[in-house]
C-alpha cells in the first residue's frame, strides 16, 4: 500500500520532495516507489519537469482508482484501531466558513472532553467540492445543504436564515425589510457555494435576475467588499454573528433560508471516531 499512499501524497503535495518529507522517505526512495507502481500498472503515471509534476493521460484516468485504494487502506487501519478501542482516531470533515468559525470549535472542544485523544482534520470548501470529497473518501463526512447533494446519505441539522447585506449609507438602509425585487437591481456579490445557491434559487422562483458583478468564495471578503461599497449581497445569519464590518443587515421579503446538514456515504464503514462524532452532532441539533 506504500506505493498508492506515496502516489496520492505526491499529487496532493505537488512534489516528490514534499511527499518524501511528509512520509519520512528519501527523495530517491519515493522515486523508486513510483517507478515500481508504474511497472506494476505497465504505464507512465507522472511527468517531472522544472515546473513541477504533471499527470500523464493514463495517470489522470487511474488517479481516482488509486485514491480509492489509498482511502480504503486508511479505513482498514482505522478499523484496526477501532478493534483496539476508541483510544485515538482522526475525524476528517469537509466544511465551509460559517460552520468552521461558529459551530465546530465549540463542538470539537466538547467532544474532546469525552475523547481527548481524537484529532480533527478540516477541509474547507463549498457544497459541491465537499460532496465530491465525501464520495471519493478524502473526508469522512461533510457539512452541506442536503438539497445540494445527491448519491449520499444526509441528515438535516438546522435552518439558518439568510440576510441582505448593504453598505452603511445605502438607499435601502432605512427600510425595515428589503424585497428580492429591490435587491435584484443592485450590483450583487454572489457567495460561490458550488452548483447550488440558495439566493439564486429564490431569485429564479420569483422570475428575477440579480445583477451579479462578482463571484466570491469567502464570506468575509464579501463583507469587506460591501463595506467598500462595491455592491450588496445575501449571506447566512450564522456567519454574521461576530463581525465588526461597517455594514447593515436587513431581513428579506420573502425570507431566504438554507438548511444545514451533514452528508456521508455509508455510516457503518466510517472510522469509529467519525461515527461517534456524527451521533454527537445529531444529539446536539436534532431534538
Amino acid at each position: 500500500m506504500n506505493r498508492y499512499s506515496a502516489f496520492v501524497t505526491i499529487i496532493e503535495s505537488g512534489s516528490f520532495t514534499k511527499a518524501a518529507e511528509q512520509l519520512g522517505y528519501t527523495q530517491s526512495a519515493i522515486s523508486q516507489i513510483i517507478r515500481s507502481l508504474e511497472q506494476e500498472l505497465s504505464t507512465k503515471l507522472l511527468l517531472r519537469s522544472r515546473k513541477g509534476i504533471a499527470l500523464t493521460a493514463d495517470g489522470e484516468q487511474l488517479l481516482p482508482y488509486i485514491k480509492n485504494l489509498h482511502h480504503s487502506y486508511c479505513e482498514l487501519m482505522e478499523k484496526r484501531k477501532e478493534m483496539q478501542g476508541l483510544q485515538s482516531g482522526i475525524i476528517r470533515i469537509g466544511t465551509f466558513t460559517s460552520i468552521s468559525c461558529h459551530w465546530l470549535p465549540k463542538l470539537m472542544k466538547d467532544f474532546k472532553t469525552q475523547y481527548p485523544a481524537v484529532k480533527f482534520e478540516l477541509h474547507q470548501g463549498e457544497y459541491t467540492s465537499i460532496a465530491q470529497w465525501v464520495k471519493e473518501g478524502s473526508v469522512d463526512f461533510g457539512f452541506v445543504n442536503p438539497d445540494a447533494v445527491s448519491g449520499l446519505t444526509t441528515i438535516s441539522l438546522r435552518q439558518d436564515e439568510m440576510l441582505a447585506i448593504l453598505p452603511n449609507n445605502h438607499q435601502l438602509a432605512s427600510h425595515e425589510k428589503v424585497s428580492l425585487e429591490e435587491l435584484s437591481y443592485e450590483p450583487f456579490i454572489l457567495l460561490n457555494e458550488g452548483e447550488r445557491s440558495e439566493p439564486l434559487e429564490l431569485f429564479k422562483q420569483h422570475n428575477l435576475h440579480p445583477n451579479i458583478q462578482y463571484r466570491v468564495i469567502d464570506d468575509y471578503t464579501i463583507m469587506s467588499m460591501i463595506e467598500n461599497e462595491l455592491g450588496i449581497s445575501i449571506l447566512p445569519k450564522l456567519v454574521l454573528n461576530r463581525t465588526d464590518y461597517n455594514i447593515i443587515t436587513k431581513e428579506i421579503s420573502p425570507p431566504v433560508v438554507r438548511t444545514i446538514g451533514i452528508a456521508f456515504k455509508n455510516k457503518t464503514t466510517l472510522p469509529i471516531a467519525s461515527r461517534y462524532f456524527i451521533d454527537f452532532l445529531v444529539q446536539e441539533f436534532v431534538k
